[in-house]
């Protein structure tokens, strides 16, 4: 048994980078797998896979992935998954999560992203819309895979599919960065942006980045400036109905046990043990 959680993450970098990782990453593990006799794999992919740039509420896995892309990330991220749903077969069972927006103690891409960004002030709401969006805990995430796993094999239910994973509890984008930056002891989010505003200023980043050779991640970028801007939450039957997931943690509960990693985390830093 495979679990495939490697992946290049964030918004920003060469189209080469995302597609070497992504893609031929992927395609080497299902080759190893083949090679080596391994009857599971279970890759973790991203909702981003299907994000077309406007609100998604409730849909499913049947909702078709997008003709364009604002980001390599989730376009690599879809060649991927795609490929891995092609893999399955009576010798290779596969199946594919799409968690959205991992947090907790110990995530080292989003909540470092929230509350660096968030300490500098350089974090602005996007519109005046509450729009809901999922996220998961990260053991959440981990038991998810683990069901999956556990009902994995060639010809069973879950082979050969994607399944949306979350707290099945949308949120507020705007709600879950605040208090994500409250349990960093951060200040909330005050300052705002339209919309129209955001996507030009990332395109416009975008371009300045390209063309002066910049590698650092710009401050705005269009797909950035989508996802804060629209909401999307997904409908996890599925999930619930092929291999029993249930979210065990809650939103509040995860947030008490953020808070209390951040603040262990801050005090060792410092030396008070």
């Amino acid at each position: 048994m495979v679990f495939h959680v490697a992946a290049k993450a964030g918004v920003w970098g060469p189209y080469d980078d995302y597609h070497q990782t992504n893609v031929s990453g992927t395609e080497n593990i299902i080759n190893s797998c083949r090679k080596h006799g391994i009857s599971k794999l279970i890759y973790t992919s991203s909702p981003s896979v299907v994000f077309n740039g406007t609100d998604m509420e409730g849909v499913d896995e049947s909702v078709p992935y997008p003709d364009h892309f604002e980001a390599y990330y989730p376009q690599t991220k879809a060649l991927a998954e795609q490929k891995v749903m092609a893999a399955n077969d009576d010798q290779l069972a596969t199946v594919s999560l799409r968690p959205h927006l991992i947090w907790g103690p110990g995530d080292n891409h989003l909540v470092p992203r929230i509350l660096t960004k968030g300490k500098a002030g350089q974090i602005r709401r996007i519109g005046d819309r509450d729009n809901q969006v999922d996220s998961i805990y990260i053991d959440n995430a981990a038991d998810a895979h683990l069901l999956a796993a556990q009902k994995l094999a060639p010809g069973s239910a879950v082979a050969g599919k994607t399944y949306f994973i979350s707290q099945d509890e949308p949120v507020s984008v705007w709600d879950l960065i605040n208090r994500i930056l409250a349990a960093g002891d951060i200040s909330p989010v005050t300052k705002s942006i339209s919309p129209g505003l955001a996507y030009f200023a990332g395109s416009l980043c975008e371009t300045v980045y390209k063309t002066l050779g910049i590698k650092s991640e710009p401050r705005m970028t269009r797909f950035v400036a989508k996802e804060l801007s629209t909401a999307h939450w997904f409908d996890i039957s599925a999930a619930k109905r092929d291999f029993g997931y249930v979210p065990k943690v809650s939103i509040d509960e995860g947030l008490k046990r953020l808070a209390a990693y951040l603040k262990t985390n801050e005090l060792m830093k410092h030396g008070r043990h």
